[in-house]
């Protein structure tokens, strides 16, 4: 792994401004507890717990009900910047959050300017003299015929099988198979996180080198891989000029993923049809039976611990760099051998607001580390989502990983990866300002 650090003088600068901001809010706040008392503070924390509490009715009840949790989740911050400015202290409150603000975008530039920049490297890898891509023309909104994917792929002397335009059932894994037995020595995707997952698989099969083409809509393998997602052409120059890393490979009842496997309320809601034209409405119109006491339940064996009455199981080949995947979503390393499980169980408007006040350290969220998570439920079969792909896999399901199974061809010449923004460890900000930070 080789870094790219900018000045350390820049990141210590920064470091002392995000400490200056924050001192500023505690004055700030003390201010404005001698003018107006502690009852401001009081309202503040209120309105965010009845806001979350409001959001939960919503998503988890129907009919009046409902529309009365969205009136509440709008109503109680507004009722309380209402309050604020009535009791004159929104100039308090305003300036507070400007500086808490400045605080965090300081600290958060702090860390990343310490040298959070990276390119992991592997080793010089064999120019493929038989590589057979598979390029699906409809992935991330047509970019294979955007940016030429096949021409330039043709030029290097790769094989390319386009997929049928109109969605045809074509069968992936079949294609790499017998592309493998008439001698290609790389296989290759451009395509979404399901069906790389699925080539994967047997490129690790057949001990051959794998190429990602980034030409999906999200990329997330691409993206933890450090290629660049914005010109998928660029991904083709590993087939002149690349380095092969070793990574693991995800299991899930025998089926490879790279990414993620969730199971839950998710995976419930992306096995209707109608999910694809209209997520926001489908989600909806079916969260109210899947967080409901009628809803599917499932218990995961995390390890050695239990996990009973879950409503929604993340797992993830190796684990995210942040507790909360939404906060970068990023593995920084894809070689450890382990998964990372995220686990929620919200069953009541306390317990929303407990998620709403604390975040990652709520009761009902539980993070974990492990070598393998086997999930079960009632039925003798369970809706999963695999990179994305909706499936029924029969229960038990068993995730488990294959250490640094995968070759990977990359370009030597990417971007690299620029590791998520941990939570602020102000401890460690402190430090930096100090000069005393490793």
């Amino acid at each position: 792994m080789t870094g790219r650090r900018p000045s350390r003088g820049a990141a210590r600068f920064l470091a002392r401004c995000a400490l200056v901001a924050l001192a500023a809010v505690v004055a700030v706040l003390c201010l404005a507890l001698v003018d107006v008392g502690v009852l401001v503070f009081v309202a503040g924390i209120a309105g965010l717990v009845l806001s979350a509490a409001g959001l939960w009715w919503l998503l988890s009840l129907r009919g009046p009900s409902r529309l009365l949790g969205a009136l509440l989740a709008v109503a109680a911050p507004v009722a309380v910047l209402v309050y604020y400015i009535w009791r004159g202290v929104w100039v308090w409150a305003l300036l507070a959050l400007v500086l808490y603000g400045l605080a965090l975008v300081c600290g958060r530039a702090a860390m990343r300017a310490h040298g959070k920049a990276y390119v992991v490297r592997g080793r010089a890898g064999r120019q493929p003299r038989q590589p057979f891509l598979i390029m699906n023309p409809r992935s991330g909104g047509g970019k294979v015929g955007r940016f030429g994917l096949v021409e330039k792929a043709e030029r290097l002397g790769a094989r390319v099988h386009l997929l049928d335009a109109e969605g045809g059932g074509t069968d992936v894994e079949e294609l790499a198979r017998e592309a493998a037995a008439n001698g290609a020595d790389l296989l290759g995707v451009a395509g979404g996180d399901g069906t790389q997952a699925l080539v994967a698989g047997v490129a690790a099969e057949h001990g051959l080198p794998f190429l990602v083409i980034s030409a999906g809509t999200r990329n997330h393998f691409a993206m933890d891989l450090g290629l660049d997602r914005t010109d998928p052409a660029r991904c083709l120059d590993a087939l002149t000029d690349g380095e092969e890393l070793r990574v693991d490979l995800g299991l899930v009842n025998g089926r490879p993923f790279v990414n993620t496997v969730s199971f839950g309320a998710y995976a419930d809601i992306v096995q209707q049809p109608e999910y694809r034209d209209a997520k926001a409405g489908t989600a909806l119109a079916l969260l109210p039976d899947l967080l409901g006491t009628e809803g599917r339940r499932l218990d995961a064996a995390v390890g050695e611990k239990l996990l009973t009455g879950q409503q929604a199981v993340l797992v993830t080949n190796n684990p995210y760099a942040a507790p909360d995947p939404l906060a970068g979503g990023l593995r920084p390393r894809l070689d450890r051998g382990k998964l990372g499980v995220i686990a929620v169980r919200v069953e009541s408007a306390a317990q929303a607001a407990d998620l709403a006040v604390r975040g990652a350290r709520a009761q009902g969220v539980v993070f974990a580390t492990v070598r393998g998570v086997e999930v079960t439920a009632p039925e003798d079969a369970i809706p999963v989502a695999v990179d994305g792909e909706a499936l029924m896999l029969p229960a038990p399901v068993v995730c488990t990983v294959r250490h640094r199974a995968l070759r990977v061809l990359v370009p030597r010449t990417r971007p690299g990866t620029v590791a998520p923004a941990s939570p602020l460890n102000w401890r460690w900000i402190t430090a930096l300002a100090l000069g005393r930070a490793r």
